[in-house]
């Protein structure tokens, strides 16, 4: 018990007075049984419902539920990951009606030589086929209405390619909260820009479509000021340029999102011994251990290759980590996201 100030060797009485008080209250805590944690089970049963063709080489998703419930809630921005019947992992935005707890809408480009997932969603699922999909998740927000700053008056969207499904939402609340908006849509032809009538009945005095060679930077953002803020998703190269303009002009922020990997940069070769598979994989200075590991291993999972879903951990049983992630996962100090992390001693041993 505290001591009182003005009664030296004695305790303080108005703290004898708040003990005496609360120990009825204290005991009753005591002899309360906290109930054990439920986990939450976070996994998604879907099923697709429709299949699509939106574009040239683009088919759209049609996603319900696979027990009829309502679909847990989504806001602009936000992604998918879905476990596709082949165990591959993969994010994809939700470019539906956030308002629509019916079914999820995603929108899959084919890339022949890529992972092997999009060739999968385009040819060996059909109506019916059975998903496990975990989120939804946002790393992408969009900050309208309730969230903007007050000195934004205007948002400029930028989408190239495929990249218009995170944008198309966006630019949908945008008009339904009455913000003051414009896109500008790349494409190389028009039959290979998804959802391009939606999008222009939207408004088309506020829609710029531009196909063939590519504008340039100073183009993409007439009309972007300091009350401006821009929101881009499309390639790495033409994020690159659009951030270095954007460096020297001012505006109210700019938030982008990439559908592929960002290029390494300050990177030196190395090597991994994988421990399982008894493999010795050398990563060159431009390459990601991920690629590397897909050369031996090409089953290894992985979605976001950007460091920040966590699918591509694995544990590291030797070796220092040079951590360029920014998922959660990278606190563990016995892993590493090998789509971004890289070696800071010459050797890393993984459990592969």
């Amino acid at each position: 018990m505290p001591a009182s100030l003005t009664r030296p060797g004695k305790p303080d009485r108005l703290m004898s007075v708040y003990h005496l008080a609360t120990r009825p209250f204290a005991a009753l805590v005591a002899r309360t049984k906290i109930p054990a944690t439920e986990p939450i089970d976070r996994d998604l049963a879907l099923i697709v419902a429709s299949s699509d063709r939106v574009a040239e080489d683009v088919v759209s998703l049609r996603l319900e539920s696979a027990d009829g419930s309502p679909l847990p809630r989504w806001y602009p921005g936000a992604h998918l990951d879905l476990v596709l019947p082949s165990g591959r992992q993969r994010q994809y935005s939700l470019c539906g009606d956030p308002a629509d707890h019916s079914s999820y809408r995603i929108a899959v480009r084919r890339i022949a030589d890529g992972g092997g997932g999009s060739v999968e969603i385009h040819d060996s699922m059909p109506e019916g086929t059975a998903l496990t999909a975990r989120g939804p998740r946002n790393g992408f927000p969009f900050a309208y209405p309730h969230l903007a700053r007050a000195d934004i008056s205007r948002v400029a969207f930028i989408a190239a390619g495929i990249g218009i499904t995170a944008i198309w939402p966006m630019v949908a609340a945008a008009a339904a909260a009455g913000v003051d908006w414009h896109l500008t849509y790349l494409g190389r032809t028009e039959d290979t820009m998804a959802f391009l009538d939606e999008i222009i009945g939207l408004d088309p005095s506020r829609v710029r479509i531009h196909t063939g060679p590519r504008l340039d930077t100073e183009d993409l953002l007439a009309g972007v000021d300091a009350r401006t803020s821009v929101y881009f998703c499309g390639p790495s190269a033409l994020l690159h340029d659009v951030r270095v303009a954007v460096e020297h002009r001012a505006t109210a922020g700019f938030h982008f999102e990439r559908f592929s990997p960002a290029p390494v940069l300050g990177g030196r070769a190395f090597q991994l011994r994988l421990d399982r598979t008894q493999h010795t994989v050398a990563v060159a200075p431009d390459e990601s251990a991920l690629t590397a590991v897909r050369g031996t291993l090409p089953e290894v999972a992985y979605s976001c290759q950007q460091g920040f879903c966590g699918t591509c951990r694995v544990r590291v049983l030797a070796g220092e980590v040079d951590r360029r992630g920014h998922s959660t996962f990278g606190e563990d100090p016995d892993s590493m996201l090998i789509c971004v992390d890289r070696a800071a001693s010459e050797t890393l041993t993984l459990d592969l």
